[in-house]
């Protein structure tokens, strides 16, 4: 079955483009004009990825972005955005979008980046035993795919849970932003780190009792992320 990608743009041109270039690839295309008829598609045609503009009628990219991570709906996003300044990609990445690209931008770069998050969102085999890791408040079961702090389970998108598993895994070890961008997103992620300080931040504020001052989640200046001991 065709992998369905819904793509979300005002502009007709851009839209016709976009989809020929990926119905060339094989994919079933999912077409809306605005956020309204974008939040309707994801929940009627299920979308295994979404291309979405950032500048849209009645509600904007980062609105519906930002809508559907609270919902917890961790579908791969990009982000199209006509804007080159960092700050918008900076947005963009806080309100959980995967990947974004500048227009204009090459239908083979899209289509490259598509590929590339589709494989990356596919769950791996990575681990079949029961492992149990605990420290201080917090219990993570790799097997389950559950976290606990203070006995209370705690929803975590799977990025966010493949970040504490690294970092519980290997206690006081410091983990770069280079490594945990390979490790969880991927050798063929085109973002940069600042993803990885967004999902840092997130993750602080599920299982810090003071996300402002971390016990666990420690920043090392310089280097990267570790797990306090």
């Amino acid at each position: 079955m065709a992998e369905k990608i819904l793509l979300v743009d005002d502009e007709e041109m851009i839209v016709e483009s976009i989809e020929f270039a990926l119905a060339q690839e094989g994919y079933e295309v999912v077409k809306a004009h605005d956020g309204q008829e974008a939040l309707q598609q994801v929940q009627l045609a299920k979308p295994n990825l979404i291309v979405l503009d950032l500048m849209l009628p009645k509600l904007s990219g980062l609105e519906v972005c930002r809508l559907l991570r609270r919902e917890q709906n961790d579908i791969p996003i990009i982000m199209l955005t006509a804007k080159g300044e960092e700050i918008d990609r900076v947005i963009g990445l806080e309100v959980g979008a995967d990947d974004y690209l500048i227009k204009p931008f090459s239908l083979r770069e899209l289509v490259a980046r598509i590929k590339a998050l589709l494989r990356r969102s596919k769950p791996t085999e990575t681990d079949q035993k029961s492992k149990v890791f605990q420290h201080g408040n917090i219990m993570l079961n790799l097997s389950e795919h559950r976290v606990m702090v203070d006995e209370r389970e705690v929803e975590l998108s799977p990025k966010e849970f493949k970040i504490l598993a690294m970092l519980m895994g290997a206690p006081g070890r410091v983990f770069s932003r280079e490594e945990l961008l390979e490790q969880v997103w991927g050798l063929d992620f085109y973002g940069d780190t600042k993803t990885v300080d967004v999902h840092i931040r997130w993750l602080r504020e599920k299982v810090e009792e003071d996300p402002s001052n971390p016990k666990y989640i420690q920043t090392v200046r310089g280097f990267g992320y570790r797990l306090g001991t």
